[in-house]
């Protein structure tokens, strides 16, 4: 189980990115052109923030069951900035959920927006600052604070 859920959540970090960095481009167009905010551009900003909830539920499975999370492993000494314990068990968790929730006010404010540009600068503002947050909290190959592969497989 605990291996399957991080195949998915690994898998599933790409859609996550992809939508996001998708309707950010598409709310970019359509502020720039001035163009009416369309059904197809609601529903980027609707199947982005289920995106980011679907991994949100993944990622919070995973940390139910994480040995990484239960256990303090004992680390070497300089292994980093952090350890990778208190990297997953606060650091991740925290900035993830307050992506998903910045995503999701930004997916509420943007539906009830009352003008057309204002629904393309809201959906480009949150979901922007959502996935700098992302991209910060992600266990990079290349993060000092906790490297993961980019992808996992069986």
């Amino acid at each position: 189980m605990h291996q399957t859920l991080l195949i998915l959540h690994s898998i599933n970090r790409w859609l996550v990115l992809v939508s996001l960095l998708y309707a950010i481009r598409t709310a970019w167009a359509g502020l720039r052109s001035g163009r009416p905010f369309s059904g197809t551009d609601n529903t980027v900003r609707h199947v982005t923030a289920t995106i980011s909830h679907i991994q949100l539920l993944l990622g919070l499975s995973l940390y139910m069951i994480s040995p990484v999370v239960k256990f303090n492993v004992a680390e070497e000494a300089g292994a980093g900035i952090v350890s990778e314990h208190t990297f997953f068990r606060l650091i991740h968790i925290a900035l993830m959920v307050v992506a998903v929730v910045l995503i999701t006010i930004g997916s509420a404010r943007a539906k009830r927006a009352a003008t057309d540009p204002q629904k393309f600068r809201t959906m480009l503002v949150w979901f922007a600052i959502a996935l700098l947050i992302i991209l910060a909290a992600i266990p990079w190959p290349f993060s000092p604070l906790a490297n993961r592969p980019y992808f996992r497989s069986f």
